[in-house]
């Protein structure tokens, strides 16, 4: 079949480069299309039960997407005229940002703002700032009262910072924008925060600090643009290497231009398809380019073997096809099963990354093992090339040879030996890595990003801010004035004050604890729940922002509890919590969800991925035991391909945890990246060791002949994908120098498991379990 193969793609190989350039060309024009695209609803796990409970009530219930603007003046504090007349300016621009929801805008400002003190005569009920106060006509007076009414009214840690240095804009965010009907450009809204409210705000008397999904979306793209930078500074690293290893700078050209006219073909279809690229997964083309250098120097090294032996280009190209061309497939189709798996994950963003790369390594498929010797055949070398190239292969070869003694009984005892107890500790280790973010603000960015500057000191200084938990608590009708009921809640309340990461918790019990004892001058005898109905009725009408604790039937009466920072471990620690409450307190009637807000949503992302994770990586396993059993019919090459695999995917967790990188959205990939590339190496080893077990020969000299044959090009691949990714680490995102290490970790790992640990296993193996017969492979597949 190969060989059928070979001479109908060779015979046709005009047709075929043309069709492919037609294509490319093509290709080109709807790449160049391709944006990058974001949106809130595509982090949403679909059918989560959190995500359930936050769709069903997210029209009445905020807090998941929201942006908070902060003014802060460099010196003093914000009692004083300018400040307020600065700060009303910046409520009333915040107000008109496009996706903005305007009933929520919140700032001392909007008249949601309302305090509300018992007095002699009865309840007395105004604005913080009154409407009769202007910005230009405010007197120090009307300033006292504004503090006054801020303090009484509860304000400080929510609009006004703990130490009154700080006032607080809030608003949320529609996923589309209701002036225009047209989906939310969340690029545009952050460039608009930046130059419309952060560059006209900011200057040598004020400090203005902005969070929110908008805000740190924008900055991860505008920091992926300098992937660009990285990228050209990988390629030109690959470049160089693929040079230094196959000396001529037209096997160079051929190999990454394969490797690029995929990416091309990638953006193409992406565009065509309606996809966009998003900014978490801008890494997945260059990894997809890695694939098919790594699949590319495997074809490089075997024509020059060819050449080197006197052997015509094109004889040199159809020896690289036909022997190729089935550990290729395998190996990239296991790649494309891998990525795909990523689709079991049931969040739009990790759906469309699944897309984006198993597009991409498809097309390898047709780039990289078809196109690319095809080139070959048609170039030209001097006479002095063969030469030159027998050289360069001698030196390499001298490395293989002394590293083939790892298939020495004696020594590959050792190496699994060594293996297997680092593979132990490994395991151990990595049970203890996590789900999510490890550090505090947004794990994307780098700690002194100016967005994680401006989380921590929003966090530091405001008892309400961005990191929201509402837990939705159900109740039968009037529960608002029914005493049981308001009595649970003020014990779950209570609850979940004294959890570990809350940092601050409201809801309806504890609004009308303060009201009842306002009823009552203050006393704080009275700051309980009123037992008698038209009391309770009393203290609920005059809590001040009722109409965020309950809806009009008091059917919802939700809990708004604050965290301390979005870690994952922070986040875990307050869900169980509630689950925990729940599970060992019922009340007929009271139904207790989980969970709105954007740490419900976090939440509800962290547990997907946790509960995704093992059934992604057995169908990874699962598909390559298929593809050896059936190309190899060998339990043995089964375990020598897999073992290795494992061992390696573990060392990674346990990097991982090292180096506290949490798996994420942005990590997951690579981790399914690596398996990838770790099987490419164990098949192109393996494909020759069985080759050389046709011909009769026993493993160790199966294995060293191989290690000679393929040895140096896998050596060589990790190497130099491995120096290409690591000029990651120097990024501004956190996640990309994040993924640059655990990628630059991976393929090293995976290279040194493919010569050490296979060849170990093969040999013990067929030491343990000798074979019959000869394996008589089909050695057409490998004639030449």
């Amino acid at each position: 079949m190969i060989k059928f193969l070979e001479n109908l793609v060779f015979r046709l190989r005009v047709a075929i480069l043309a069709t492919l350039a037609v294509v490319t060309a093509a290709g080109l024009y709807f790449a160049f299309q391709l944006h990058m695209t974001a949106g809130f609803d595509k982090q949403l796990p679909i059918g989560h039960e959190y995500i359930q409970t936050f769709q069903q009530y997210r029209d009445q219930l905020f807090g998941s997407n929201r942006i908070i603007v902060v003014l802060e003046p460099k010196t003093g504090t914000i009692w004083n005229k300018d400040f307020f007349k600065v700060y009303k300016n910046l409520t009333d621009d915040v107000f008109f940002l496009p996706g903005v929801s305007r009933p929520t805008v919140t700032s001392l400002w909007t008249p949601n703002t309302r305090y509300r003190e018992i007095t002699e005569d009865g309840i007395s009920a105004e604005d913080v700032i009154s409407a009769k106060v202007t910005a230009d006509t405010m007197t120090p007076k009307a300033l006292a009262k504004i503090e006054s009414n801020v303090i009484r009214g509860g304000f400080v840690g929510r609009l006004v910072s703990n130490d009154f240095t700080e006032a607080m804009v809030s608003a949320e965010l529609q996923d589309y924008d209701p002036s225009t009907g047209q989906k939310l450009d969340y690029f545009d809204l952050a460039d608009k925060l930046e130059k419309q409210i952060r560059q006209k705000y900011e200057n040598d008397q004020y400090t203005v600090r902005i969070i929110g999904f908008a805000k740190s979306v924008g900055d991860i793209a505008d920091g992926a643009n300098g992937v660009l930078v990285f990228f050209f500074a990988a390629f030109l690293l690959t470049a160089l290497s693929v040079y230094l290893y196959s000396r001529s700078v037209l096997l160079t050209f051929a190999t990454l231009f394969s490797s690029l006219t995929s990416v091309v073909w990638q953006f193409a279809l992406l565009n065509l398809l309606g996809y966009g690229l998003d900014p978490l997964a801008i890494l997945v083309p260059f990894l997809v380019f890695a694939i098919g250098v790594s699949h590319g120097v495997q074809q490089i090294n075997l024509i020059t073997a060819e050449l080197s032996n006197g052997a015509t280009s094109e004889e040199a190209a159809r020896a690289s096809f036909s022997g190729l061309l089935v550990p290729g497939t395998m190996a990239l189709t296991t790649a494309l099963v891998g990525f795909g798996t990523l689709y079991l994950i049931p969040i739009a963003m990790i759906r469309e990354l699944a897309i984006t790369a198993s597009i991409g390594v498809a097309l390898k498929i047709v780039t990289n093992l078809v196109m690319l010797p095809l080139v070959v055949s048609y170039m030209k070398f001097d006479e002095g090339f063969a030469a030159r190239v027998a050289r360069s292969r001698e030196f390499r070869l001298k490395i293989m040879r002394w590293l083939g003694k790892v298939a020495e009984p004696r020594i590959a005892v050792v190496v699994l030996a060594v293996s297997f107890t680092l593979f132990g500790y490994a395991a151990w280790e990595s049970r203890h890595r996590h789900v999510g973010a490890l550090h505090a603000g947004t794990p994307e960015l780098r700690e002194d990003a100016r967005y994680n500057i401006d989380s921590r000191d929003i966090a530091s200084k405001f008892s309400l801010g961005l990191n929201q938990l509402t837990v939705v608590v159900e109740t039968p009708p009037d529960a608002c004035v029914d005493y049981p009921t308001l009595n649970f809640l003020d014990r779950f309340s209570w609850y979940m004050e004294n959890v570990p990461g809350v940092s601050l918790v409201i809801s309806l019990p504890f609004a009308v604890k303060a009201s009842a004892a306002g009823w009552n001058e203050g006393n704080l005898k009275w700051q309980d729940i009123p037992r008698n109905k038209d009391a309770l009725a009393q203290a609920v009408a005059s809590v001040p922002e009722r109409a965020a604790l309950m809806n009009q039937e008091c059917t919802l009466l939700p809990q708004l509890i604050y965290l301390t920072d979005a870690k994952a471990t922070t986040i875990a620690t307050v869900v169980a919590a509630v689950k925990e409450f729940r599970e060992t307190n019922k009340m007929k009637g009271v139904n207790i969800r989980l969970a709105s807000g954007n740490m419900g949503v976090q939440a509800a992302v962290n547990e997907e991925i946790s509960r995704s994770e093992l059934p992604m990586m057995m169908w990874v396993y699962v598909v390559i035991i298929a593809l050896v059993t059936l190309t190899y019919r060998d339990w043995r090459a089964v375990i020598a391909c897999c073992l290795p695999l494992t061992f390696a995917t573990f060392f990674g967790y346990w990097f991982m945890e090292v180096l506290q990188i949490g798996l994420t959205v942005a990590t997951l990939p690579v981790m399914v990246l690596a398996v990838g590339i770790g099987v490419d190496y164990a098949f192109y080893i393996y494909n020759r060791i069985q080759f050389h077990l046709a011909e009769g020969r026993n493993i160790t000299e199966c294995f060293q002949l191989a290690l000679l044959e393929t040895g140096m090009a896998t050596f060589f691949t990790a190497i130099t994908l491995a120096v290409g990714v690591s000029t990651w680490a120097f990024s501004a995102l956190k996640f990309q120098a994040d993924m640059g290490l655990l990628l630059t970790f991976m393929f090293l790992v995976n290279m040194i498991m493919a010569i050490t640990v296979l060849p170990a296993l093969a040999v013990i193996l067929d030491m343990l379990f000798p074979r019959r017969t000869p394996v008589r492979h089909r050695k057409s597949v490998m004639a030449h």
